[in-house]
């Protein structure tokens, strides 16, 4: 049993601190080891080319054209059985380390795409897709942050995980951190999500676990949240009164009951539809497959083209002397 631990702050900092607080609880389970500070690789923003999704339906694989270290940190990761991230709080939420990762991960990753591109690769004889991108994963994270402004990083961390269907173990924050080395509460916080993120991992390597979200998934440990499906916090509303979960997508409406919210949801009409869901990973995987054909046929019209010349030739961008 693995555990990768995985730090976006300072090196030496607050974040390498707790990730290595949890790491030391995971041990005490018997874990494997290992620790990564983001900050000391070289990887690039995505540039939405878009080559790995079209490579993953012609049955070609998946590999991203960019040349840095996401590929060596992509197998750090699918190599182990369960993860811990350690992600500063930037602006309320993530920083840009993390949703580069995020980013480069989707829809390469996803894993309703690679069971699809699974498919076209059997029935048309293209590349299968490595297993080991298929292999099932626990996670938890923590969001360090130096106030209590913190509202949107719990969904960017739930979102990551969603993209490759990792179970979701806990999902925490830890605010006012910049001494927090010296707060025994949250030191133990941090070693109990180590625990308990293993003892999940070891379901894996023991061939019990059981791969759950929401409501379903018995190893949570994290925060009830308001959807009842993912325990997400984050909705936005409509203007004809219904509520969609930003996390999971699904659409009901929010009441307030005896105080306390609730949201409330046709589970047999939205489930299948959740994007954390494998029917609706598929609906979605098949949306793309029908805009990208779509897609490619209009753009080689001759008004297509002859749009496209029009916003090239208009203004070029500026670049630093």
């Amino acid at each position: 049993m693995k555990i990768l631990g995985l730090s976006g702050g300072t090196p030496n900092g607050a974040n390498d601190a707790l990730c290595k607080e949890a790491l030391m609880g995971a041990q005490e389970v018997g874990a494997e080891l290992e620790f990564i500070n983001l900050n000391t690789l070289d990887l690039k923003p995505c540039t939405g080319c878009k080559a790995c999704v079209m490579s993953l339906f012609s049955g070609k694989g998946n590999s991203c054209v960019l040349k840095d270290d996401m590929q060596w940190l992509t197998d750090k990761m699918c190599e182990a059985d369960g993860i811990v991230f350690a992600i500063p709080i930037f602006c309320k939420t993530a920083p840009g380390l993390f949703h580069n990762i995020m980013d480069r991960f989707g829809p390469r990753m996803d894993r309703g795409n690679l069971m699809i591109a699974q498919k076209i690769a059997e029935e048309h004889g293209g590349k299968p897709v490595n297993p080991m991108y298929l292999k099932e994963k626990v996670v938890s994270y923590m969001g360090i942050g130096g106030s209590d402004w913190a509202t949107r990083i719990q969904c960017d961390f739930a979102t990551q995980a969603l993209t490759p269907k990792w179970t979701l173990i806990d999902n925490q924050l830890f605010p006012w951190s910049l001494s927090i080395i010296m707060n025994d509460e949250a030191i133990a916080k941090a070693h109990q999500m180590g625990v308990d993120l293993a003892n999940a991992a070891k379901k894996i390597v023991d061939g019990t676990f059981v791969p759950g979200h929401g409501i379903i998934n018995e190893d949570y440990k994290g925060p009830a949240g308001v959807c009842p499906h993912c325990h997400s916090n984050n909705f936005y509303l409509q203007e004809d009164g219904t509520a969609v979960c930003c996390l999971c997508g699904t659409e009901g409406v929010m009441k307030n009951v005896d105080g306390k919210y609730v949201f409330e949801f046709d589970a047999e009409k939205w489930i299948p539809h959740a994007h954390d869901s494998i029917p609706g990973k598929f609906i979605h995987g098949g949306d793309i497959q029908r805009n990208e054909a779509e897609c490619r046929e209009l753009m080689q019209s001759d008004e297509a083209k002859a749009r496209k010349a029009k916003y090239r030739d208009f203004i070029k961008s500026t670049k630093p002397c």
